[in-house]
């Protein structure tokens, strides 16, 4: 197939390739290295006989590749887990049964992600709305104060950390204007209004860290497309400088925003650690953190697998955008 629709094709099977190779290495780290790693699966408190049925689940005793088929079969029929008196079917794409909770580690995941999507995507529309327009105001207003007091803004933003911007927010906002409650995190669908208003300080915490880098990198972005050819032979027609920046020389330059901004989206899932922990969101990166702390295996593998697809995902979706944003990017 030739064209946008082959392109689409084989950035899809290169996302099917991209997430079998991240399976592979995520398996090896976490199941084939040296330890006992049932007594790490089940946890310190498992006993002898817990750690044995552990062990008979992960077919330790087979050689690693067939483990390993066992494993992606699991991810994609599902598979059966003897829980001592009975077995529990976990449907696919099954990643595993966290032994310290007694749930499926899916099940877990999707009770964690809501929050973690609600505070990644709400935070992206601000920064890019912030990061983008800071930009190009910064770009075309080269030389003059107003760009240089945008300059110092974004590296203030960029070595600000992100729990400071979110204490500064909650003490003023919430503490000395009570604009806002402290936030607590509603379900969008039992009150949509709430779930909003108690995510804003969040949003903006997360917001204003990401859009100091996108102010900059679409700043240079913008700087190096209005020196191209197409746009001095714009103004030589007289076009106008407002349609030039705003139809022309941001499209150009929208291909490495839309990169940083894919980059950002999938890692920002689970990475989003400070924010939720500062605001008391029980999203998936704070689980990941208890998970860690606990010890319990499955649940940071299957937590580092759900990354790794939604920054493959953001990457496969940044890619045709591309093409949709930038006529200039060869479709191979």
């Amino acid at each position: 197939m030739s064209g946008f629709g082959g392109f689409v094709l084989r950035r899809a099977v290169g996302m099917a390739v991209t997430l079998l190779a991240i399976s592979v290495i995520v398996y090896v780290v976490f199941y084939a290295t040296p330890g006992n790693v049932a007594q790490i699966t089940c946890g310190p408190r498992c006993s002898p006989e817990q750690v044995h049925q552990v062990a008979a689940q992960l077919r330790l005793g087979d050689p690693l590749y067939l483990r390993y088929w066992h494993f992606l079969e699991g991810l994609v029929v599902g598979r059966d887990y003897s829980t001592g008196t009975s077995v529990a079917h976990c449907s696919a794409p099954c990643l595993g049964m966290s032994y310290q909770s007694d749930q499926q580690v899916m099940d877990l995941i999707l009770t964690k992600l809501p929050v973690s999507l609600s505070l990644v995507l709400g935070a992206m529309v601000l920064w890019l709305l912030l990061g983008v327009g800071t930009g190009v105001l910064s770009a075309w207003r080269r030389g003059r104060i107003s760009e240089r007091l945008l300059t110092a803004l974004t590296l203030a933003g960029t070595a600000t950390p992100v729990f400071v911007i979110g204490l500064v927010l909650m003490i003023v906002v919430c503490g000395e204007l009570q604009l806002l409650p402290f936030p607590q995190y509603v379900n969008l669908t039992d009150d949509p209004e709430q779930w909003a208003w108690n995510l804003l300080l969040p949003w903006l915490s997360l917001a204003l860290i990401e859009a100091a880098a996108f102010a900059r990198l679409t700043r240079a972005s913008m700087l190096e497309t209005l020196a191209e050819d197409h746009i001095r032979t714009f103004r030589a027609y007289g076009v106008g400088e407002r349609s030039i920046v705003g139809r022309h020389a941001l499209r150009g330059a929208l291909a490495p925003v839309i990169a940083l901004n894919a980059n950002n989206v999938g890692s920002a899932v689970g990475g989003a650690v400070l924010t939720e922990t500062l605001f008391g969101l029980p999203g998936i990166g704070q689980e990941l953190v208890h998970a860690v702390k606990v010890v319990d295996l499955p649940v940071v593998v299957g937590m580092v697998l759900v990354v790794g697809f939604f920054v493959v995902i953001a990457n496969a979706v940044a890619d045709v955008l591309y093409a949709v944003a930038d006529r200039r990017v060869v479709l191979a």
